[in-house]
C-alpha cells in the first residue's frame, strides 16, 4: 500500500512540474490574438444618460434613463409611466438619438406628446386634415405589430439596418406596453395564454434582442441602443394570512431579469395617486396628479429610493406649492383654453392612497 501511494505521489509531482513548465512558457496575450480576443471586446463605453426632469432627478438621485440598457417603467394605470416615457423621448430627440415608438396599447396621443415637447410636424391633405406626422422618430402600432414576435422582428430589423449603415443613429426604443400584446400562438389559438406569452417574451427578448441591446454598450459597437418599456402589472394576493401582496409584471419576468433599472409608479395594491383639479364656475379639469415613484432595481449605482412627484400634462414638477404655482403661471394659455380663464382655484381630491398591505387583504 505504501509503495502504491509513493508511486502515485511521484506521478502527481511529475505532472505538476510539467504543467508548471508549460504555464511558464505560455503567452496568454498571444493566445488572445490567435483567437481574435481583443481588449475592445471587453471594454464598455462611458455610461451615458437620457435626462428626465429635475423633479424626477431630485427624488430618485438618478439623471434619467441609462443608455445602452433596458429600463422598465411599471405600475398601475395612470400613475406617471407614460409621462416618464415621453419625457425621455423628448430629450432623446434633442440629443440626436432616434426615438422608436412601439405602441401596442393604443392609448397614444400625438397632442400630448407634442405638448410635452416632442418635435412633430403635421402632414395635412388638401382640406387641411392631418394625415400623418413627420419628424426625427419612427412610429409603429397595432396596425402592423399584433404579436410579441412582430415586435421582436420589427426591432431586430431596425438594428440590422443600423448595422448595415442604413440607419445611422443611436436608437432608443419606447415600448408601450409589455403585456398589451399576445404571442403568435395565443393569437392562432384564439386564447390569451399567459404562459405562452411569457415564453415568447423569454425566447424573443430574453434570449435574443435584450442581449443585442446590452452588447451595444461595448466600446467596439458604433452605436448605442436603449430600450425603455412600460410594463403592465397585476397584484398577486398574499401566499399566506400573514403574507404581503406582490406587484407582478405581465408578460413574465424575463424583462425584469434583463433590465438594469426598474422604476415603479404608484403603490402595490392601488394606484397611490391623488388628483389636483382646476375649478372655475363649476367646471372641473384635472390640473395635475401626485404619484409615488420608487427605484426598485438599479444595477448601475445601486441607489434605491422612493419619493413623491407631481405629474402634469407637460411633465413632472416638484411636489410643493411654489412649483405648482409656477407651473400654473407658465402655462396660462393651456389653462385658458381648457378652463376659459387663468384665474381659477385648485382643489385636491383626497390624499395619496396608502397601500392596503397591513392586513394582507386586497380590495
Amino acid at each position: 500500500m505504501t509503495y502504491l501511494m509513493n508511486k502515485m505521489a511521484k506521478k502527481k509531482e511529475v505532472q505538476e512540474r510539467a504543467t508548471a513548465s508549460v504555464r511558464k512558457s505560455f503567452n496568454l496575450s498571444n493566445f488572445k490574438k490567435k483567437k481574435g480576443f481583443s481588449n475592445a471586446s471587453v471594454k464598455f463605453k462611458e455610461q451615458g444618460w437620457i435626462p428626465l426632469s429635475k423633479a424626477f432627478q431630485d427624488i430618485t438621485s438618478l439623471p434619467g434613463i441609462p443608455t445602452g440598457h433596458i429600463t422598465l417603467l411599471r405600475g398601475h394605470s395612470d400613475t406617471g409611466k407614460t409621462t416618464a416615457l415621453i419625457e425621455a423621448a423628448v430629450n432623446a430627440q434633442k440629443m440626436g438619438i432616434l426615438p422608436v415608438f412601439i405602441i401596442t396599447e393604443m392609448k397614444w396621443s400625438w397632442d400630448h406628446a407634442k405638448e410635452m415637447g416632442l418635435q412633430i410636424e403635421e402632414v395635412c391633405d388638401a382640406n387641411g386634415n392631418v394625415t400623418d406626422y413627420e419628424g426625427h422618430f419612427l412610429y409603429s402600432d397595432r396596425g402592423t405589430l399584433n404579436t410579441i414576435e412582430d415586435v421582436a422582428v420589427y426591432m431586430a430589423d431596425l438594428m440590422d439596418e443600423q448595422a448595415k449603415g442604413n440607419l445611422p443613429f443611436d436608437i432608443c426604443f419606447f415600448w408601450d406596453s409589455i403585456g398589451s400584446v399576445p404571442c403568435d400562438l395565443s393569437v392562432r389559438s384564439n386564447k390569451n395564454n399567459n404562459e405562452w406569452n411569457a415564453g415568447a417574451m423569454s425566447t424573443q427578448f430574453g434570449n435574443n434582442l435584450n442581449q443585442k441591446i446590452l452588447l451595444s454598450r461595448k466600446e467596439n459597437s458604433p452605436y448605442t441602443n436603449t430600450l425603455v418599456a412600460i410594463n403592465k402589472v397585476w397584484t398577486m394576493k398574499p401566499e399566506s394570512p400573514m403574507g404581503m401582496p406582490k406587484l407582478q409584471n405581465k408578460g413574465g419576468m424575463s424583462m425584469w431579469y434583463d433590465s438594469t433599472l426598474v422604476i415603479t409608479f404608484g403603490n402595490i395594491t392601488n394606484p397611490g395617486t391623488s388628483k389636483i383639479k382646476a375649478i372655475k364656475n363649476g367646471l372641473q379639469v384635472e390640473f395635475a396628479k401626485r404619484t409615488n415613484v420608487q427605484i426598485e432595481k438599479n444595477h448601475i449605482g445601486g441607489v434605491q429610493s422612493r419619493g413623491r412627484v407631481v405629474m402634469t400634462a407637460h411633465g413632472f414638477i416638484p411636489d410643493d406649492k411654489r412649483a405648482i404655482d409656477k407651473y400654473k403661471n407658465e402655462h396660462k394659455d393651456h389653462w385658458l383654453k381648457l378652463v376659459g380663464s387663468i384665474d381659477f382655484d385648485l382643489i385636491e381630491e383626497g390624499d395619496l392612497e396608502e397601500d392596503k398591505i397591513t392586513t394582507g387583504i386586497l380590495d
